[in-house]
């Protein structure tokens, strides 16, 4: 070891000595995201060693393009989950003609998917921690190819809920592991890269619904039938008997339209043959590698944190998926805009959202986590009140909800990195909040549904969305002390990727330097005593 490079140490232990009481700035500092790749590329020529915490060791290849090839398909597989999740909606009427029945019996395919991505994502948590990352993650998008080929095909209505049961569970196992992946590989440098991971969920969504109507849209002569089967499912029973034959009559129209599960499918297909690939490249010594580290230290108050992130984020993403379900009902039957304003109404509020993810990479390089999250906060705060208060007016749904769509894109990857500077987040955790993600996703819509037919005269909908910004700008502050306060048993904040002070070995490549060094003859006085206090301390650990 160099003396410049031992001297170096020596200077950042002795400023740790002398400000114990600044460990959140040092730690700010050296998680400053404006270092960029250049700091990565540095951290990717450290040598590291089996006794580390360095959670670098899951990339698959080497250096910096085995962590960029990591990247990619964790972007292509999140581009996949999206399109996946988002193509039931415009797809839902073929699928009740599919499989012969109307729309209201089969909604439970909803809830049957939804608790398969709670049930995944929960399984993500056990297997993360015994399994290859990339093997898992290719397998489970495996099995999501494959259910979303069969789904056209599919003429059952029970077998229909299991393969979205199916789906779903395979959906939440890609993304928790898809989110722990992604900070095990880049460590500090992060966040970009889960921004990036993130709006390709977003392009996901936006692209599915482009696909399924745009390219297998239905034919201008098959328009009545499917018109005539969606008045037999909202009709009531005496107007059902004309219309019986409406499925069979229209089921060529719907098997075009299914055609874009095939092609989704297919896409997640290619996806997961990038992950068997960086399997087959990892070798079996960095999985034995990362597996002696031992268990990753955690905070003294990992768990509060971690169950008020669940709450955090159950209301956040209840919020947004009840905004972008029930805006267009909303516009139409409460503010009385047409329909095809409603309909550009919904889509300001996913694009501006797609939008700003794809901004929030370039802005996570020269910002912090918790920074964007105020931002994020106190813009939803605003919009959400004046959605209240001028509900009626268009001028300000039309401004009001682009900036709540903006507002809302950032929260939940600027979370998961806040909460990786205070603490590690394990399989296990990111299955906590995904969880209450999910558990927001699908509780928060239905009880705005619910209400929206109990209350049509009253905005609902904006009560909402400001009741939850409320109660998520109260929350992170809460959240924000609680990690930030001083604790003796406390975990450090440290870089990940990067072995601790106090770290055993680091400790004795700073004894022996000093031996080598002392034996040859070099340094001054200066650094002869400056290494004989240092060697003290250390003694004294």
């Amino acid at each position: 070891m160099s003396l410049s490079a031992v001297k170096k140490k020596h200077v950042r232990f002795s400023m740790e000595d002398d400000n114990d009481d600044q460990e959140d700035t040092l730690f700010d500092k050296r998680k400053d995201a404006r270092r960029g790749l250049k700091s990565a590329l540095k951290a990717v020529k450290r040598a590291t060693k089996p006794g580390c915490d360095d959670r670098v060791e899951v990339v698959g290849g080497h250096g910096a393009c085995g962590r960029w090839m990591v990247t990619l398909a964790l972007c292509a597989s999140f581009l996949g989950l999206g399109m996946c999740i988002s193509v039931l909606g415009p797809t839902f009427e073929d699928l009740a003609v599919n499989v012969k029945k109307n729309i209201s019996n089969i909604s439970y395919i909803f809830v049957g998917r939804s608790s398969g991505y709670i049930g995944g994502s929960l399984l993500a948590g056990i297997l993360f921690d015994f399994m290859n990352p990339h093997l898992l993650l290719g397998v489970s998008m495996l099995v999501t190819s494959f259910g979303m080929c069969a789904i056209p095909f599919c003429k059952q209505a029970l077998l229909l809920a299991g393969l979205m049961s199916l789906i779903g569970m395979s959906m939440g196992i890609l993304d928790t592991g898809g989110n722990v992946l992604v900070l095990n590989t880049w460590g500090e440098q992060a966040g970009p890269h889960m921004q990036a991971l993130h709006f390709s969920f977003a392009a996901g969504a936006f692209v599915s619904p482009i696909i399924a109507k745009l390219l297998f849209g239905p034919d201008d002569d098959s328009s009545n039938s499917s018109a005539a089967f969606i008045a037999t499912s909202s009709t009531p029973p005496v107007t059902t008997e004309p219309n019986a034959k409406a499925p069979d009559h229209s089921r060529s129209t719907t098997l075009k339209s299914m055609w874009a599960y095939v092609v989704i499918g297919s896409f997640v297909f290619l996806v997961s043959l990038l992950f068997f690939i960086l399997y087959c490249r990892s070798s079996a010594s960095r999985d034995k590698a990362r597996a002696s580290s031992g268990k990753p230290p955690v905070a003294k108050r990992h768990t509060a944190l971690v169950v008020l992130l669940f709450f955090f984020f159950f209301a956040y993403v209840g919020a947004e998926v009840a905004y972008g379900s029930f805006i267009f009902t909303f516009a139409k039957d409460y503010a009385r805009m047409a329909q095809p304003e409603a309909a550009g109404l919904n889509s300001l509020f996913w694009g501006a959202f797609a939008a700003c993810r794809g901004l929030a990479i370039f802005f996570a390089a020269c910002m912090y986590p918790g920074t964007m999250i105020l931002l994020s906060l106190a813009g939803s705060t605003v919009s959400s009140l004046l959605l209240c208060l001028f509900s009626r007016e268009t001028a300000a749904l039309w401004v009001c909800t682009g900036l709540y769509g903006a507002s809302m894109a950032t929260t939940f990857p600027s979370g998961i990195s806040w909460l990786e500077q205070y603490t590690t987040v394990t399989a296990h955790t990111a299955a906590a909040f995904v969880v209450g993600a999910a558990l927001g996703e699908m509780v928060l819509p239905a009880i705005v549904g619910f209400l929206l037919g109990q209350f049509p005269e009253q905005p609902l909908l904006m009560y909402l969305s400001l009741a939850t910004a409320t109660f998520t700008s109260i929350l992170f502050p809460v959240m924000y002390k609680l990690a930030s306060a001083p604790s003796g048993q406390t975990r450090k904040p440290r870089a990940r990727g990067r072995p601790d002070a106090d770290d055993s070995e680091y400790r004795q490549a700073l004894l022996d330097s000093g031996t080598n060094e002392r034996g040859g003859g070099g340094g001054g006085g200066s650094g002869q005593r400056g290494r004989s206090v240092e060697r003290r301390r250390l003694r004294g650990h």
